[in-house]
Parts: structure tokens; sequence; C-alpha cells
């Protein structure tokens, strides 16, 4: 197969590549630069030595843990990566996350189908995702 993996943080200019190349919602410079070194596991899919996909696991280390930042550009879609990118992140979670450690993801539909084969459950209605607004 012609993809290689990479469990290495995106730089700042590959991350904001990735997330816009695949539809994802731009970060500035200063918000991946402040927040990519914050990154508990990251997994990055290599084509050529070029980044085609990633995703990232984000949190305290301990009680709170989230599911962040995957991205396939889609020229790459329909290979197994998004599959690909999930089993190293479910494999890092299993190795790492404490019993009581709570891991979480916001999926986007269809996507929340993949998750689901990691083990990513629904939470509604009795959780709801939310977000802040400024």
């Amino acid at each position: 197969m012609p993809y290689e993996t990479l469990h290495a943080t995106p730089s700042p200019a590959v991350y904001g590549a990735l997330r816009v190349g695949a539809g994802l919602s731009a970060k500035s410079a200063e918000a991946a630069a402040r927040g990519l070194p914050q990154t508990l596991f990251a997994v990055q899919i290599l084509h050529d030595g070029e980044p085609v996909g990633m995703g990232r696991v984000v949190g305290d280390g301990g009680t709170a843990f989230q599911v962040v930042d995957i991205a396939v550009l889609p020229a790459h879609q329909g290979q197994g990566l998004g599959k690909r990118i999930m089993a190293e992140i479910a494999a890092w979670l299993r190795a790492n996350v404490p019993e009581t450690g709570y891991v979480s993801l916001l999926a986007d539909v269809p996507a929340d189908a993949l998750y689901a084969q990691y083990g990513f459950v629904p939470t509604a209605p009795r959780t709801v995702g939310m977000a802040w607004r400024r």
C-alpha cells in the first residue's frame, strides 16, 4: 500500500491544510500554534511522504480525552484511511486511558458510523454535544 502511518503531531501548516482540504473549518495560525503542542496523541497518514490524513487525541491525560481533527483529503477518501486513523487512535486509547477516563468526540453524520466501529456510542438524549459561541 502506498500509504504509511506516522505517529507525530502535524505542523501548524500541515494541520491547517489537512483541515481545510478535508472540508473542516479553518483554524488560525495562532490557534494551531497554541493547540498542537498540547496533543496527547496524533497520527498522520502519508502518501509518497506527503500528509493526506490525520487524527488527534487531546485532553488532560487522565480524566478527559477527546478525539478530534479526523481528516482525510478527498482524493484519498474511500481507501480505508479513516478506519486506519481510528484504529491507531483506538489502540492508543486502550493503552493509555485510565479505567475511569472519559473519551468523547463530536461526530458529523455519516461519520458517526465509522466511530461506532471503534466503540463510540451516542450519548443523547442523556447528554448532548454543546459548543460555546463567542
